[in-house]
C-alpha cells in the first residue's frame, strides 16, 4: 500500500493518476487477485482503490484520509453516466441515539469532505476490463447539508421513538436507511416503542442514487 498523502492536492493527484486505468491494471500493481464477479466481494474496488490512493482507515469508523479529513467514496456509473445504486455512507446507530445531534454524528463528519471516484459499474463488463473515472472532491452546500440534516433527524427520530422497523426505503428525500447486513441471521440490539430491548437487522445510512446523480452533474467542471 501507498503511503498516505500529505494533502488534499497530493491526493486528488493521486486519484488522477488511476483514472483511465482498468481494475485489471491496477490489481496487478497491488498484487490482488480480480473477482469474477461484486456480487460477494463489494468492498473489493474500495480496498483496491484505497490500496492506490494510501487510504488508511480500513474498516475503523472514522474518515478513509483522517489526517486530511477527507472520506473515500467510489460509485458504479452506467452506460448512461448516472449512478447505477444507492452510497452506502456509514452503519446507522440503533441505542444510545437521545441527545444525539446532527452537528456531532459521524455521518456528519462522513460527507463533510467527500472524494467521488466514478468507476464502471454495467454487470455485462468484466470487472478486470471496468475502468476508473475522473475524480470529484465535494463538501456540501448549506442547502444540500440542510436536507441531508432533515432527513436525519427524521429518521432518528423514528430510531428514538422505537420505530426502527417502521423505516423503509422511501423515508428521507436524498437520505435513508437500509438493513446492512451479510445475511437476515445477522442481528443487533435497537429498542420497540415501549422501549423494551428487540433484535433487529444492523442498519446503513445510504445516500440516494439521485443525489448522488446530482451532485455529478453539478459539480463536475
Amino acid at each position: 500500500m501507498k503511503t498516505p498523502p500529505s494533502s488534499e492536492k497530493e491526493l486528488i493527484q493521486r486519484a488522477r493518476d488511476i483514472a483511465g486505468l482498468s481494475f485489471g491494471e491496477l490489481a496487478q500493481v497491488a498484487q490482488m487477485k480480480v473477482p469474477e464477479s461484486l456480487k460477494y466481494d463489494k468492498g473489493w474496488v474500495g480496498q483496491l482503490l484505497e490500496w492506490h490512493l494510501g487510504a488508511t482507515a480500513g474498516s475503523k469508523p472514522i474518515q478513509d484520509f483522517p489526517e486530511l479529513g477527507i472520506e473515500l467514496k467510489s460509485i458504479p456509473i452506467g452506460y448512461n453516466g448516472k449512478p447505477l445504486e444507492s452510497t452506502f455512507v456509514c452503519v446507522a446507530p440503533l441505542t444510545g441515539v437521545h441527545g444525539l445531534t446532527w452537528e456531532k454524528s459521524h455521518i456528519r463528519n462522513k460527507l463533510s469532505r467527500v472524494l467521488w471516484l466514478p468507476v464502471e459499474g454495467e454487470r455485462d463488463i468484466p470487472v478486470t476490463d471496468r475502468l476508473v473515472g475522473s475524480p470529484l472532491i465535494w463538501s456540501p452546500s448549506k442547502q444540500e447539508e440542510l436536507q441531508l440534516k432533515n432527513d436525519w433527524e427524521e429518521l432518528m427520530d423514528l430510531i428514538a421513538l422505537g420505530k426502527v422497523n417502521q423505516i423503509t426505503a422511501h423515508t428521507g428525500e436524498i437520505l435513508q436507511i437500509r438493513p446492512k447486513a451479510a445475511n437476515s441471521r445477522v442481528k443487533t440490539e435497537a429498542y420497540g416503542v415501549t422501549g423494551q430491548p428487540i433484535k433487529t437487522l444492523p442498519r446503513g445510512f445510504y445516500l440516494r442514487a439521485a443525489f448522488t446523480s446530482y451532485i455529478l452533474q453539478t459539480y463536475f467542471i
